[in-house]
C-alpha cells in the first residue's frame, strides 16, 4: 500500500484531538473530527475549527479552542499546538515531515500518489466524434479531459476502461459512404494532409451541400441507412469500412496527444444483437409514450422537459431506430459492465443527456451515467491566419503548438542537434496543449492563447517540464547520494518544498473524488513554483556540508518523482532535458 504522509500525520493529530474533545464532553467525537483539515498557508499544517461545538458546549469558539489546546497535548511529530482565535492549529516538526515524505517518495517512486485497487470498475466514454473527418479544434477538450480523468481515476485505485462510441449508422457516415461511391479523387480538392481522415473528409464536404439541395440524393442516403439497419451486409460493409478508415486517421491524432482508447464500441452492434429493438419494445410500454404518423416518442412534459424538446422520439415513421435509441442500448450495455459510467460531453449535449436519463429510468435502470460537461475551445482572431476561411482541425493546432515550441527550444538550446530539438519540441508542444486545456475547469470556456500555453515562466506545462528537467540536470551533475538525514532540512524553503511534496497524494484523492483533473494541474504548477524558490535559496551541489548536500539531493530527487507522477496523470511527458 502506498503512503499518504499527511494522512498519517492527520490521524495522529485527530487521535490527540479526540482526547481533548472527550475531556470537554463532546458527545459525537467522530463527526466533530471530520472538520480537521489542512491549514491555510502560514497557519501550521492542520487546523480544527471550533464553531460547530459552540452550541453543544455553550462556550465561545475561541474559548473552546483554548481549552482544547490544554487537553490535547503534544503529539510526537508536532512541535506545537496552539489556539488561534476559534481554531486549534497543529504545527509539524519540519524534519519529521521531510523524513516521512522523502522516505515515501524515494521508496515508492512512480507509485507515490497512487491508491491501492479499490475493486470498482469504471468506464469513461470520451471523444466519440462522428467518423466522417478529422477532429475539429473546438472539440479538442473532449479527448484530453476524458483521458486525464481516466488516468486520474487509475491513480486513485479504480479499474478504468476508456471507450469510444463509434456512430457508424448516422447520417454523416451515410453521406460519406454515398460520396465515396459517387465521386472520383480527381474531382476533389487536393489532400492537405496525408492522413485517412483528411483524405475522406473531402468526399463528405463535397456531398454535404447536395443533401440540402437535391432531394434525390437525400433519398438515396436515407435508403442506404434503412438498408444498413435492415441487415444488408453489402451496405453494412461499406459503412464499416469507411468508418474504420476515418477512425485510423483519428487514432493517429489521439496518439499524438498521448490519448489511448481501450475499446471502440460500434453503434451497429446494438442493432445487430437486437438490443436496440428491445429498447423500442420497452419504451413502447411506458406510460408517457406517444405516436405521430408511425413515429414513436416519449412525452417528457411531466418530467421537467418542456416545449418542442418534450417529445423524445425513439423510432422513425417507418419503425427504424434513431441514434437516440441505439445510444440508450449502448448505455444499458455499458452500465451492466461497470460500477460507474462517466460520459465526457460538450455543453451542447445537456438536453440529450437529460432525455437519456429519463429513458433509462423508464426502462428500469437503477443507475445512471455520471456526466462531465465541458465548454468549447476558441481561438483568438488571426492567431491561425494561415488557415482562415476553413475549419481549423485539431491536427493544425498540434502542429502549430509543436512548431512554436521548436522556436522556443531553438532560442534557448543552440547546443542541441536538430533531432534532439525536434524531439523536445514535440514533448513540449503537446504538453503545452494538453495542460492549457486541463488546467481550466471543464465548464469554463477556453480561449487558446499561445503566449499562455508556451510561457516557460507561467502557469504552463513548459514551466513544470522545465522544473523536472532541472531536477534531472542537478542529479546528473552530482555523484549521487547514499544516505541522507532529514534533520538538516530546516530552512523554510526546504520545509515548504517537503510540505508541497506531501500534498500530492491528497491532491490525487481529492481530484479523483470530484473528477477534476485541473486540481492536479494546479498542484503541479504550485509544486514547481515552490521547487524554484528552494533552488534559488538553497544551493544543492555547493551545499555547506556533505550531509546537507545529500539531504538536498534527496529532496531534489523526490521533487523529480512527484513532478513526473503529476505530469503522467495529466498525460504530459516529463523530459529530462529542455
Amino acid at each position: 500500500m502506498t503512503t499518504r504522509p499527511l494522512k498519517a500525520f492527520r490521524d495522529r493529530a485527530a487521535s490527540s484531538l479526540a482526547r481533548g474533545l472527550r475531556e470537554l464532553g463532546t458527545r459525537e467525537v467522530g463527526p466533530a473530527l471530520e472538520a480537521l483539515s489542512l491549514a491555510p498557508e502560514g497557519r501550521g499544517d492542520f487546523a480544527f475549527p471550533c464553531y460547530a461545538l459552540a452550541r453543544e458546549l455553550r462556550k465561545a469558539p475561541a474559548a473552546i479552542a483554548a481549552d482544547l489546546v490544554q487537553y490535547t497535548g503534544l503529539p510526537g511529530p508536532f512541535d506545537r499546538v496552539e489556539a488561534a482565535g476559534a481554531y486549534v492549529n497543529f504545527h509539524l516538526r519540519p524534519e519529521a515531515l521531510a523524513h516521512s515524505v522523502l522516505s515515501a517518495v524515494l521508496e515508492e517512486k512512480a507509485l507515490y500518489g497512487t491508491e491501492p485497487d479499490n475493486g470498482r470498475r469504471v468506464i469513461v466514454e470520451h471523444t466519440s466524434a462522428n467518423p466522417n473527418g478529422p477532429f475539429h479544434v473546438g472539440r479538442a477538450r473532449n479527448p484530453i479531459i476524458g483521458d486525464a480523468v481516466a488516468r486520474l481515476l487509475r491513480s486513485a485505485g479504480f479499474d478504468v476502461e476508456t471507450q469510444y462510441y463509434v456512430n457508424d449508422m448516422g447520417k454523416q457516415v451515410a453521406i460519406l459512404v454515398w460520396a465515396l461511391g459517387r465521386f472520383r479523387p480527381e474531382e476533389l480538392p487536393a489532400v492537405e494532409r496525408e492522413k485517412p481522415d483528411h483524405d475522406y473528409v473531402r468526399y463528405y464536404q463535397k456531398a454535404s451541400p447536395l443533401i440540402e439541395t437535391d432531394e434525390g440524393v437525400n433519398e438515396e442516403v436515407q435508403a442506404m441507412l434503412s438498408a444498413y439497419e435492415g441487415g444488408d451486409d453489402t451496405v453494412g460493409e461499406r459503412f464499416r469500412r469507411a468508418s474504420q478508415h476515418v477512425l485510423d486517421g483519428m487514432e493517429q491524432s489521439l496518439a499524438r496527444l498521448n490519448v489511448t482508447v481501450d475499446h471502440f464500441v460500434w453503434e451497429s452492434q446494438f442493432v445487430e444483437d437486437g438490443s436496440a429493438r428491445a429498447v423500442v419494445d420497452g419504451l413502447k410500454r411506458a406510460d408517457c409514450v406517444g405516436e405521430e404518423e408511425g413515429a414513436h416518442f416519449l412525452d417528457l412534459r411531466d418530467r421537467g422537459i418542456h416545449g418542442r424538446d418534450a417529445r423524445f422520439f425513439f423510432t422513425r415513421h417507418d419503425g427504424t431506430t434513431l441514434y437516440t435509441t441505439r445510444d440508450i442500448a449502448y448505455h444499458l450495455y455499458k452500465l451492466s459492465h461497470c460500477d460507474l459510467a462517466i460520459n465526457v460531453l460538450g455543453e451542447d449535449h445537456k438536453l440529450e443527456s437529460r432525455q437519456l436519463a429519463v429513458a433509462l429510468e423508464l426502462l428500469g435502470s437503477l443507475r445512471l451515467p455520471e456526466v462531465l460537461f465541458y465548454s468549447f475551445v476558441g481561438l483568438p482572431e488571426g492567431k491561425m491566419s494561415t488557415r482562415r476561411n476553413r475549419v481549423v482541425y485539431l491536427d493544425d493546432l498540434i502542429d502549430e503548438a509543436v512548431e512554436r515550441a521548436y522556436e522556443e527550444v531553438r532560442k534557448r538550446r543552440s547546443d542541441l542537434d536538430e533531432a534532439r530539438m525536434r524531439r523536445i519540441a514535440e514533448l513540449v508542444g503537446v504538453g503545452a496543449l494538453r495542460y492549457n486545456v486541463i488546467r481550466v475547469q471543464p465548464e469554463k470556456q477556453i480561449v487558446f492563447r499561445w503566449e499562455e500555453a508556451l510561457n516557460f515562466e507561467g502557469n504552463s506545462a513548459p514551466f513544470i517540464q522545465y522544473s523536472h528537467a532541472r531536477c534531472c540536470s542537478i542529479l546528473g551533475k552530482s555523484e549521487g547520494y547514499d544516505r541522507w538525514d532529514a534533520e538538516v532540512l530546516v530552512a523554510p524553503e526546504e520545509a515548504g518544498l517537503a510540505r508541497a511534496l506531501a500534498r500530492y497524494p491528497e491532491t490525487v484523492v481529492e481530484a479523483a473524488s470530484q473528477r477534476r483533473p485541473h486540481l492536479v494541474a494546479a498542484y503541479a504548477h504550485e509544486c514547481a513554483a515552490v521547487l524554484n524558490q528552494f533552488y534559488k535559496s538553497c544551493p544543492v551541489l555547493k551545499a555547506e556540508t556533505d550531509a546537507l548536500r545529500a539531504a538536498r539531493l534527496a529532496l531534489v530527487d523526490s521533487s523529480r518523482w512527484v513532478l513526473r507522477n503529476a505530469l503522467t496523470v495529466l498525460g504530459i511527458d516529463a523530459p529530462e532535458e529542455m
